[in-house]
Order: C-alpha cells, then structure tokens, then sequence
C-alpha cells in the first residue's frame, strides 16, 4: 500500500492549484480495518485528538465528584478551547474548587485564540493570562490527577511524573497498542504517537463504550462523554468544528494539532481516524462531511452546520469565492 494517499484536491478558477495528502482509517467495532487510505500503521501524533482520552483519568479517581465539578465544567478537560468567557468562568470555577491557582499552569500567558473574546480583552485592558491557552483544560485535568495518590503538583508536566505515567496506560488501553513513541507537544506536556489504525480504534471505544476492555475506564467514559455532548461549546467554541460535531450525539469527535482528527459514531459503531500531511485544519471538515456522508452517519442537522464552515469553497483575503475544494478519493 501506498504510505500516503490523495486526499483533497483544491482549484483556482477551474485549474488544479493544490493536492492535500495524508491518511484515513476506517475500523469497525473489533478493531478491523474496513477502509483505508495510505498506510494504516504510519505513526502518528495524537496532538490534542488525545485530550478526551486524557480526561479520563481524572473521572476514574472521582475527582470531578469530589470536588463539585459540574459536567459542564469538566468537559473543558477535554477541550482546545477559544479562551471564550464561559471557558475561562469554567476554569476559574474548576481552579478555586480544587484549591488549584492558575499560576500552577507551567504554558506562557497568552491572548484568547477567538478573535470577538480578544478584541473584548484588549477593549476591558486586560493582561494575557494562561487560561486563554487552548490546553488549559487538560492541564486542569493533569493538575487533578497528578495530586491526587500524592504526587507534586508542580511535577505535573514531566513525562516520570505519576500523572504522565496514568495518562500513557491510559492511552495504550483505549488505543489497544503498546507500539507508543512520545514527544512533547506545544503547550510542554508529552504527547503520545501510535500507529494511525489505532487513533480510529480509540475514538471507536470512545463511541462504543462497552468495546473499552478496562472496567474502570468503561465506567469513566459512560460519565464523561455524555458531558461532550450536553456541552460541546466547552470542547472548542462558537460554531467551531469540534462543537458542531459533539453537538451531534451519535458522534464522538476531536482535532489535533497538524491535521489530526479523531471521530467515533455510535449507531455505525465504528472509528475514524485522518492525518493531512501538511498540517492543515481547514482540509478537515470536507473530509469529515464526505466520510460521514459516505457511512450515512450525516444527520441533517449536522450537515447544515458543517456546511455553514463552507468546505467546499476556496476564500481569498476578502472572502471572495475563487475556487472549490473537492475529494480526491472514493468510498
């Protein structure tokens, strides 16, 4: 098989301009691979594609219980947030619960990635803080875990730290790998690589939670991605890809970092997994309506908020259509 494949072909006017490459996997509820596109085994960076697996051990603990966490809140665990207000009330509710102070948070202070929220900050002459970073979530949730059997808070981001060792074990049980390589990703805490069939096995779990083989596991994932769904404007923000695909409850869904994309559905019981080589996000939502359309798991509702992203149009700089963006491939 062909390491990569085709993935998107763009146009400018009526003439190819760009070839997106990359991969995409498709597994049923065994783990099997039902369709495939370049290698399947190609290791691949989770980046933030981890984060709802990364939550988990801090419902297994009762943490979120023990400290009245509501479901809202802690659906944050899982998010790559916009630094949007309801985000950072969240945090600030999370953090003062917990006896937590957001200077624990080892990320640079910075501004809100929405583009409204900053412009409010700037208006209200506020600093940048390390709440505005889009992973201040999950190190929310690393915090949590890491001091719960006794470990230094402090020591939260190191890969020999109890919480980092948890989160591995905990990666490899949803993934159903122990073939794991570790870097270190943006925000300073590891980030976990793992062939890309695997990425689809973990999200089909997350969707198919009685295929999740860990008791305790199981049982954390039954609470917390209902929350994914009651609250999916805590995962990404306004009217972002991750929210509009939460939103829907058949599916289980999240971006990482460089084109990564895991996606779960529950009534198909299946995983999906997408790599674009180039690290582009915006190649992800045509790639997501096509397959789930393809799978017929595209309800109505959620192709009409997908379709509001505009997947199929090419925007030069003042948002003038010049192009179109289609498939390369076929189901």
């Amino acid at each position: 098989m062909q390491s990569y494949a085709r993935l998107i072909n763009e146009y400018r006017g009526d003439t190819l301009d760009l070839i997106r490459f990359g991969y995409l996997c498709i597994v049923d509820e065994r783990g099997n691979i039902e369709f495939a596109l370049g290698e399947p085994d190609t290791p691949v960076f989770y980046r933030s594609a981890s984060k709802p697996i990364q939550a988990l051990p801090v419902i297994a603990r009762g943490l979120d219980k023990r400290y009245g966490i509501t479901d809202e809140e802690s659906a944050i665990f899982a998010a790559s947030h916009m630094g949007e207000d309801f985000h950072v009330r969240a945090l600030e509710s999370i953090f003062e619960k917990a006896g937590l102070t957001e200077y624990m948070l080892i990320m640079k202070p910075c501004a809100p990635a929405s583009a409204d929220a900053n412009e409010a900050r700037l208006r209200a002459n506020l600093p940048v803080r390390k709440f505005y970073h889009n992973c201040s979530g999950k190190h929310a949730a690393l915090l949590l875990a890491q001091r719960a059997p006794g470990g230094a808070p402090g020591d939260y981001w190191k890969m020999g730290s109890a919480v980092q060792a948890e989160v591995e074990r905990t990666i490899k049980a949803l993934s159903e790998t122990d073939e794991t390589a570790i870097g270190i990703d943006g925000c300073g805490v590891p980030v976990f690589a793992v062939p890309l069939k695997h990425i689809a096995i973990a999200y089909k779990n997350l969707a198919c939670i009685d295929t999740i083989k860990a008791d305790a596991l199981q049982s954390a994932a039954a609470s917390f991605v209902p929350g994914m769904h009651a609250f999916p404007h805590m995962i990404s923000g306004t009217n972002k890809l991750c929210t509009i695909l939460n939103a829907d409850e058949n599916l289980v869904a999240k971006f990482g970092a460089n084109g990564v994309y895991g996606l779960g559905l529950k009534k198909q019981r299946l995983g999906v997994a997408i790599k674009v080589l180039d690290g582009t996000l915006h190649a992800l939502p045509l790639l997501l309506i096509e397959t789930l359309r393809a799978l017929n798991a595209l309800s109505p509702e959620t192709e009409e908020r997908l379709l509001g992203l505009r997947p199929y149009v090419v925007l030069n700089d003042n948002d003038v259509e010049v192009g179109r963006s289609e498939i390369a491939f076929g189901f």
